[in-house]
């Protein structure tokens, strides 16, 4: 079956044909800690869970954070398929471009057990809402130079005190939700 790999470091988008078995993607990747990632519309991008602690590069595949290889197949209902997105299209929705503010945050994360996808859930306005943490990296990235200094700023002390990260990413999320 059709599905797309992307390496990037050589930031090389490749098409391959695979057979899709039980453990196809966990062989991919020679790893058991899986993401899935649902940006695109029907398809899975799956990546490496360990990428992040593994300091592999990070990209961006429609406005979504990556980190590492990735490989893209179609979804039909619960089902992996071919895919069915052109190469070229594709490629339009993926960006090398990754700035300052996400390469010094992930490389103060890369320490940590933490998984950017994983979701995690804070009351705002009496209201249960679910995040993870590369919804707040990316609020906090558009945010004005001053605002991702702070970020930066306690985000290192947290974790050169060894304290917990998590909580201070909720914390940072509560402040996100209440700015906007």
């Amino acid at each position: 079956m059709k599905a797309y790999s992307i390496n990037p470091q050589t930031q090389e988008l490749q098409e391959i044909d695979i057979e899709m078995q039980a453990n196809t993607v966990y062989s991919f990747f020679n790893s058991i800690l899986i993401d899935e990632l649902a940006t695109l519309n029907q398809h899975t991008i799956y990546t490496d869970s360990n990428a992040l602690s593994l300091k592999k590069t990070p990209y961006f595949i429609g406005g979504q954070l990556v980190i590492g290889d990735a490989l893209i197949v179609g979804k039909n209902q619960f089902e992996d398929c071919e895919v069915s997105i052109p190469k070229k299209d594709l490629e339009l929705l993926i960006s090398y471009d990754v700035s300052e503010f996400y390469t010094e945050v992930l490389e103060i994360l890369a320490p940590s057990d933490l998984n950017l996808y994983s979701l995690f859930e804070i009351v705002h306005k009496n209201e249960n809402i679910q995040l993870n943490i590369e919804w707040v990296l990316n609020i906090f990235n558009i945010a004005d130079e001053r605002t991702r200094e702070y970020f930066i700023t306690e985000l290192k002390k947290v974790a050169d005190s060894k304290e917990n990260i998590e909580k201070l990413i909720y914390k940072m999320a509560g402040l996100a939700l209440n700015a906007a």
